[in-house]
């Protein structure tokens, strides 16, 4: 099987009130049941992975920040795709910028 990976790294507009509650309440991002990117709408069908990516923080000696949630899910589409979420925007970004397509797999 060949699969072709496109690295995309474009902001999404995630489904409005569809974000994990549960996660939520843990401090987490809440993976939405679905989103649009360029105009066009996919609904999320599985989770196929999810891990964090941290960072070092400058005011807190030794401690890690995990800045990016990462989701591997399948869309109605067939298409495994890879999102995150910033868990905070930094100072001068757009704060509706939070939810990202990271690749696609075909």
């Amino acid at each position: 099987m060949n699969t072709e990976r496109e690295f995309v790294s474009e902001s999404i507009l995630p489904d409005a009130g569809t974000h994990d509650a549960s996660a939520m309440a843990r401090g987490q991002a809440g993976l939405p049941t679905g989103f649009t990117w360029r105009e066009r709408h996919y609904a999320i069908i599985e989770t196929l992975s999810e891990w964090k990516a941290s960072e070092a923080e400058n005011h807190a000696a030794g401690e890690r920040y995990y800045r990016k949630h990462f989701w591997k899910v399948r869309v109605e589409t067939g298409e495994t795709m890879t999102l995150y979420a910033l868990r905070q925007v930094k100072a001068g970004e757009n704060p509706k910028r939070r939810w990202w397509l990271y690749t696609i797999e075909s």
